[in-house]
């Protein structure tokens, strides 16, 4: 039993932790809705002009729209490699695999100045070879280089918590690999894909380290947001896009922890759930 100090102490400390961690954007709240430009304490509230400036701004759609794209093409790609190269670090033994499991997950543990540096050269030796400039296909192909590691992180994790004696079943009951796939594997990891992808959008969707060495002449939110909150007329206007900026991209990340936390997919196969692998049997017909 945990004594009253302990517990007291666990919840004074939890609740200073989050006072550091989320004081700071209540008082960003608080700004988007200041009637001035300075930032004077206690705010003068409450006034919404500031959304309706943002809203007018010739360049924070066009901004905007590039950080979607951006996000959705980094995603995509993440995707798509990232669950590959969880498929064979896991499946197959091979010479260097782990090399190739550290090399995966080692561009998201580097500061991120480093990778837009790497990426930044790498982008002017394109140019002068096969003339690739820096826009927006450089940044999608530069946020997938860290968007890779979180879907990569997420698939080998569940795969390695389902069993295989699932495929091994599906298989011995007369399913083909795809079969297996559609009906074992894949209903296994589509909560582990989804919030796999949805932190790699979120990630991409606010990143500016990268973005800065990667975009060229391509304006992005986040760098909408860099260049505009040095000008002081502007902060309110940044306050208030950067308010509903973190409201947004709150809602990736709730429901990626909550997809990923659970085994919904595993548990659902084992009680018996449409992937079983009667069920594959089912698909695969007689013989």
């Amino acid at each position: 039993m945990e004594s009253r100090l302990a517990r007291f102490m666990i919840k004074a400390g939890t609740g200073l932790a989050l006072t550091f961690l989320y004081g700071p954007l209540v008082i960003l709240a608080l700004y988007a809705f200041n009637k001035g430009i300075s930032h004077s304490w206690p705010p003068d509230l409450w006034t919404t002009k500031w959304f309706t400036a943002a809203l007018n701004d010739d360049l924070l759609g066009g901004a905007l729209k590039n950080s979607i794209i951006a996000a959705i093409g980094a995603t995509t790609i993440a995707l798509a490699l990232g669950s590959l190269a969880a498929f064979a670090v896991h499946r197959f033994t091979f010479f260097g695999r782990d090399t190739i499991s550290f090399a995966l997950v080692l561009p998201i543990a580097l500061p991120g100045i480093v990778t837009a540096i790497a990426l930044s050269s790498s982008i002017d030796y394109a140019n002068s070879a096969i003339g690739l400039t820096p826009g927006l296909l450089t940044i999608i192909i530069g946020h997938a280089t860290f968007c890779i590691v979180v879907v990569f992180n997420n698939v080998i994790a569940r795969l390695r918590r389902t069993p295989t004696s699932l495929v091994e079943a599906s298989m011995d009951l007369g399913a083909d690999g795809w079969q297996t796939f559609k009906y074992v594997t894949f209903p296994a990891l589509r909560t582990a894909l989804v919030a796999g992808g949805l932190l790699a959008f979120g990630l991409s969707f606010d990143e500016i380290v990268v973005t800065n060495f990667t975009a060229g002449s391509t304006l992005t939110l986040p760098l909408w947001i860099f260049n505009n909150i040095r000008l002081p007329k502007q902060q309110p206007v940044v306050n208030a896009v950067a308010l509903v900026l973190m409201l947004l991209s709150i809602i990736p990340v709730y429901f990626a922890q909550r997809l990923a936390g659970g085994g919904q997919a595993v548990g659902a196969v084992a009680r018996g759930g449409a992937a079983t692998p009667v069920a594959v049997l089912d698909a695969a017909g007689p013989g």
